[in-house]
């Protein structure tokens, strides 16, 4: 028996057996290049060696759970997609709104003061040279700060977190910068504020010099007004919708009102996240940031466990170690999600990155010196193994 598993063990031979071992432990490939181990690659290890090996060979797991949990991903992330894009919708037809009930405002201010202009003691044409030469003023002060350095001569740019301020070290945005913090003097509202000005005081201007009969400017203005309040109102039904849409996906996914999405896997365009000083990569299902940290979200489908398995416990702890080269900033927890409900804290502590260190360097170690094996007798683990029908080992 002990001969057979012998032979067994020679025919896994190490896919990288030129490795070496540095100081911290980790193993690298002549080159210098730290030995890859995905997060995934850390899962299946965990879960048995056997099934890491298979995999690392190409054979894809196979069964019907693994198919609809790809579907319940996808479905997941479209998901995820859809919240920030009724956020982004919220957002938008809100500004729009803004500034629309702003133009009423102005309206109505119009409409009083040309049903009443007789009764103003001043001069119509001077003052509408006035509003003119300011139009003309705020068109300059806009063409100035659109085509001159100012920003740069004054040290002022995008406010953005601690966390945030090495470019090198941000997780790329995949649906909006993070934490912009904006302001008058960034995002371009000094220009668009005296552009706007500037269009608004030059029709004034024009409809001082140019309007003969003040009660029908004020009729018209009057309905422009009534006009502009319905559009108004529509784009603050808009917004109001997408923002209902939006809570009902948040609830959905478990993520409260005001927590924002940074990342979130569609297996296809989303960032791999690396750390070539432990060989650590993989995605996240999710980045999200809570409190101002960023916090990766593992999801799991599937059959709801009494207590988290390790296996899935070792990929979290990974992603976690993957958020914090990647951002320069330590997340207090990773999330492991089974279900719609049934959400754990994953600590990042220091006896957690021990554990999850001490695993990557045994998985290096195997692709170093070959050997995998089945760690277990259980023959339900073997049962529900995906890779089972490549398996030597499997005890059914």
């Amino acid at each position: 028996m002990a001969e057979e598993l012998g032979e067994k063990l020679a025919n896994r031979p190490p896919s990288h057996p030129d490795a070496t071992q540095g100081e911290e432990g980790f193993w690298s490939d002549p080159s210098g290049r730290v030995l890859p181990v995905s997060a995934s690659d850390l899962e299946r290890f965990t879960y048995c060696p056997m099934s890491w090996y298979l995999a690392g060979q190409g054979h894809a797991g196979q069964s019907a759970e693994i198919d609809e949990g790809i579907e319940e991903h996808r479905a997941i992330h479209e998901s995820i997609e859809s919240l920030q894009v009724h956020r982004y919708r919220t957002r938008r037809n809100l500004l729009i709104w803004q500034w629309w009930f702003g133009v009423i405002v102005v309206l109505t201010i119009d409409t009083i003061a040309f049903q009443n202009a007789d009764n103003l003691d001043f001069e119509v044409l001077e003052f509408s040279k006035l509003l003119a030469m300011t139009s003309l003023a705020c068109l300059l002060v806009g063409m100035g700060a659109v085509f001159l350095p100012w920003r740069r001569l004054l040290s002022v740019g995008p406010k953005y977190t601690q966390s945030q301020s090495d470019n090198e070290l941000l997780v790329d945005p995949v649906f909006e910068p993070i934490d912009f913090k904006g302001g008058w003097l960034e995002g371009g509202w000094i220009e668009a504020a005296m552009f706007i000005s500037a269009i608004v005081l030059a029709i004034h201007a024009m409809a001082l010099r140019f309007v003969s009969n003040q009660d029908q400017a004020a009729y018209v203005l009057a309905v422009t007004t009534i006009g502009w309040m319905l559009l108004a109102s529509f784009r603050l039904q808009r917004a109001l919708i997408n923002n209902n849409e939006a809570q009902i996906l948040a609830t959905k996914n478990n993520l409260e009102g005001d927590t924002k999405v940074a990342y979130s896997d569609d297996e296809a365009t989303a960032s791999l996240l690396t750390d070539e000083q432990t060989g650590l990569r993989g995605r996240p299902d999710q980045i999200v940031i809570i409190d101002g940290e960023f916090i990766p979200v593992e999801q799991k489908t599937g059959k709801v466990p009494a207590k988290p398995h390790d296996s899935h416990l070792l990929q979290a702890l990974a992603y976690a170690s993957l958020v914090e080269h990647t951002t320069g900033t330590k997340p207090p927890y990773a999330i492991l999600r089974y279900g719609q409900d049934n959400l754990h804290q994953v600590m990042w502590d220091e006896a957690n990155k021990e554990r999850l260190y001490a695993t990557v360097k045994n998985v290096q170690s195997m692709m170093v010196n070959g050997g995998a094996a089945r760690n277990h007798e259980r023959k339900g683990k073997c049962r529900h193994c995906s890779r089972r029908y490549a398996c030597e080992d499997s005890l059914v």
